[in-house]
């Protein structure tokens, strides 16, 4: 194997999946003709354009992580670290222009 000069880099999914777990076999063909299959425990996943497919259990609970639902309360005060915790470690987001990273 040819040695890489990079660093590992962490990514993360950028666009929202609705997702259920098959609970029996599913057989479908899509808008455009292709053909998807799953088990019970697998996914049907359904993208913001409306297409679904299907996600082998295996891969869809290695990739996605479940996000709570608006009506789940906001974690309290009580539990979030202390501000000289935080002020050790800032929190860096994606400024809405994709460029550079803001604290």
């Amino acid at each position: 194997m040819k040695r890489m000069t990079s660093e590992w880099t962490t990514y993360r999914t950028r666009f929202l999946i609705k997702a259920r777990q098959l609970d029996a076999p599913l057989n479908f063909v899509d808008a455009i003709g292709r053909e998807h299959s799953g088990q019970r425990g697998d996914y049907l996943v359904e993208s913001s354009d409306g297409s679904r497919r299907i996600a082998p259990r295996e891969i869809f609970e290695d990739i996605y992580v479940p996000m709570g639902l608006a009506s789940d309360p906001w974690p309290s005060l009580a539990h979030s670290p202390s501000p000289s915790a935080s002020s050790q470690n800032p929190v860096r987001r994606r400024s809405s222009g994709g460029g550079a990273c803001v604290a």
